[in-house]
């Protein structure tokens, strides 16, 4: 851990208490599961070959301290309870309590487990955790692999989820966790800024909430320039601004830099807080929980798939993988032609990406690539298959791994770029403030939208404030994200039925290769060092009107997402995967789904794949493979629920095909069948499309909603449909023309 970082990201709970409300009963359950995920084991009970381990003393006595721990040790369930009620959608929670009292009670215990539960002596029905571990594994095996009694077996998945991001995420308050070392896992040492400064490029114009209160808030905005005024009676704030923007993220970001320029007065609302490069831990736990919405724990409703979304100032382009692909010509011509929006074929947008990739410092050249990128260019080098670099808003002498934060501050991020822009003329931005809903009033214009949009009334996240804020403005922007637009703009009282539809997640499965460290390896380093994405191969599509059926490049894995992610088959079984860890490498399938879902309600996701979309992602599975295999893999598999693997020593190309042949992905842990994948999304877009018409879209080619004046959506909700890349720049880039319309309307006005 970094000496010096922002005490949120550091990690340890101090002296708060549990909240979680789990009874001594229900916690006596979900211990004695913790315990069957990650349970104590001798010495002997592991196939560890000395060649790939250290033979020194500490690196025994770290060995020996790893195969002696479990998950049922304080604080790891509580951790887990606490993490269940914060985390998980109330069904959920409900669902996991009632198993776990179930399980507490000798009848319930007796319904779930069978005749594992029988024991010798009177009563000779045991509970739960009266079971033998032994027994109590079997247990969990059957119903993780039970095709009909799914919310059961989901309940233990999802605590087998929560349970190993927990134990390999939970620091102390030095930073450090009981099993990194035995790993190999070491959090990246202080590392020295490119930037040597350390001033806070957005201190000008930031106002943050959490170091706020009734008595200092207002004069805090006034002092930014803003007209403030308190209405004592309503205990309302209210403050009065050009433009203001809802989310500081990739959209928000640009908005507020084009806006500002114009010579407006901006405010930017964003519900996470800042940190600058100084304040980064890059502590996996800590820093997922300050930076990810719903700390990097938030799942679709029926848990198929894991959504990661940044929730920070600089929103995803703090935290994302730097990747800056321009947006394909196939897609630019379908989104023109199909969907009849000229706009995204015309020079403006042309332009608009040219003006983004100069202002976020985008760099072609990659002059050293991590071990997993390695993995992938050698892969495709051997097989003979087109890879490319993927360019990056760093220098190409870049070699970190971003995901949670740049504490090198060599990334160039919305909150060092167009958020600094905006700050330098003006722009307020106020941190730890959510938005409730959009003020909206009849329209009397006639321009055939019912109603005007006046502004946002707001809460702060500080209990230490009382007063909400309503922020009037001329024009509003929505960029809160594919995630957070929809659900707003609803709850605001706009009916358009494309609000909240059309989602795509970009869904994503992985596959990985096991490549033993050895002196004469060619891969240098380990799966957490160096650039995240520095390669992509693109898998060939037969259709002409698409680039490739789907995209293979490389994830940012700490520990914790790594044992979150992988397959359980056994405690002994994952606690040789996790000694493994440093050299296993990860490839992501990304495809261009075609199947969309909908989220019309804040953190209720609903999204499934059509047929289309799952021959792409086994095509791109089985495509996956055959690098790594090529690489030179001794061990191959994929994530699905059984452990699906292949020892690749002294096989043939039968052999190998017969393999592939058997790569399929599959449903979700809660739909019927023996064997399941949990799918992941780092990239959402669609929810408030861009369309020709009210029936076509939720806003216009100008981003302007359909049924109120001056309420404008600038962010990847307005793509309409997905890019099938990594969307930075095509989210920044589409941002970047809606803002420069914006300023044509003002100027109107």
């Amino acid at each position: 851990m970094r000496k010096e970082c922002h005490p949120l990201l550091r990690g340890g709970r101090g002296d708060n208490k549990y909240k979680h409300g789990f009874s001594t009963a229900e916690m006596e359950s979900l211990t004695s599961i913790c315990e069957v995920v990650l349970p104590p084991l001798p010495m002997d009970a592991l196939k560890i070959r000395k060649e790939d381990h250290d033979d020194d003393d500490s690196s025994n006595k770290s060995l020996q301290s790893f195969l002696d721990i479990s998950a049922s040790r304080y604080p790891i369930p509580h951790e887990v309870a606490e993490m269940i009620t914060k985390r998980s959608l109330i069904e959920t929670v409900i669902l996991i309590r009632v198993v776990l009292w179930l399980l507490a009670t000798r009848l319930g215990t007796l319904l779930l487990c069978g005749f594992l539960c029988l024991g010798e002596n009177w009563p000779y029905i045991n509970k739960f955790s009266n079971i033998s571990l032994e027994k109590r594994e079997k247990i969990m095996q059957k119903w993780l692999k039970h095709r009909f009694l799914t919310p059961i077996r989901l309940t233990f998945a999802c605590i087998k989820v929560l349970c190993l991001f927990v134990f390999f995420s939970w620091v102390d308050e030095n930073g450090d966790n009981p099993a990194w070392k035995a790993i190999g896992y070491e959090v990246p040492a202080d590392e020295k800024m490119t930037n040597t400064s350390n001033t806070r490029p957005l201190e000008k114009g930031i106002i943050e909430t959490m170091n706020e209160s009734d008595s200092t808030l207002q004069q805090s905005l006034a002092n930014k320039g803003l007209n403030v005024t308190l209405d004592s009676k309503s205990n309302i704030l209210k403050v009065k601004c050009d433009a203001l923007v809802v989310g500081s993220g990739c959209g928000g970001g640009v908005a507020a830099a084009v806006l500002s320029s114009a010579g407006h007065k901006v405010v930017v609302l964003e519900k996470g807080n800042y940190f600058t490069p100084q304040d980064y831990s890059s502590l996996e736990g800590p820093s997922m929980n300050q930076l990810y919405e719903t700390g990097g724990i938030l799942a679709s409703v029926d848990s198929r798939v894991l959504v990661l979304a940044g929730s920070t100032v600089g929103g995803g382009s703090a935290v994302n993988w730097s990747a800056c692909i321009k947006t394909p010509h196939k897609v630019l011509k379908e989104w023109s032609e199909s969907h009849k929006l000229p706009f995204f074929s015309s020079q403006e947008y042309l332009s608009a990406m040219e003006n983004v990739c100069e202002r976020i410092g985008v760099t072609e050249n990659c002059s050293q690539e991590g071990f997993q990128n390695q993995v992938l260019r050698k892969g495709c080098q051997n097989l003979g298959l087109k890879v490319d670099y993927v360019p990056r808003n760093s220098s190409g002498n870049h070699y970190c791994s971003c995901g949670y934060g740049c504490p090198k501050g060599e990334k160039q991020g919305t909150q060092d770029t167009w958020l600094a822009d905006a700050v330098e003329r003006d722009a307020v931005i106020i941190t730890g403030c959510k938005a409730e809903r959009f003020l909206l009033e009849s329209n009397r214009s006639g321009n055939g939208r019912k109603k005007k949009c006046l502004g946002v009334t707001a809460k702060t996240l500080n209990s230490r404030i009382t007063m909400k804020l309503q922020i009037e403005a001329k024009v509003t922007i929505s960029a809160g994200g594919a995630l957070l637009t929809p659900p707003l703009l609803i709850s605001s009282g706009l009916k358009n039925k494309n609000i909240g539809k059309n989602l795509h997640l970009h869904p994503v499965l992985m596959t990985w290769g096991y490549f033993p460290e050895s002196n004469d390896s060619e891969f240098k380093g380990k799966v957490y060092e160096g650039g995240i994405i520095t390669s992509v191969h693109k898998v060939p599509s037969p259709d002409s009107n698409s680039d490739s059926r789907a995209i293979i490049e490389t994830p940012l894995l700490g520990p914790a997402s790594f044992a979150a992610l992988c397959p359980w088959e056994s405690g002994q079984d994952f606690k040789e995967r996790m000694l493994n860890y440093p050299r296993t490498s990860h490839l992501i399938t990304i495809i261009r789904d075609m199947a969309c879902g909908q989220v019309t309600t804040e953190g209720r996701i609903s999204y499934k794949l059509n047929e289309v979309d799952k021959e792409n992602m086994k095509a791109g599975l089985k495509q996956a493979l055959r690098i790594l295999i090529a690489a030179g893999a001794v061990e191959v598999g994929t994530h699905r629920s059984d452990g699906q693997r292949l020892k690749c020593d002294g096989i043939g190309e039968n052999e190998v095909q017969e393999f592939l042949d058997s790569v399929c992905p599959m449903e979700g842990a809660l739909s019927p069948g023996e064997k399941w994948n949990i799918y992941s999304s780092a990239h959402q877009m669609g929810s408030c499309r861009m369309g020709v018409s009210e029936k076509e879209g939720a806003v216009d080619e100008n981003g302007e909603t359909w049924e109120a004046e001056g309420l404008f959506v600038c962010d990847a909700s307005v793509l309409p449909s997905a890019v099938g890349v990594n969307p930075m720049i095509t989210v920044q880039s589409t941002a970047y023309c809606i803002s420069n319309r914006i300023v044509d309307y003002l100027r109107r006005d």
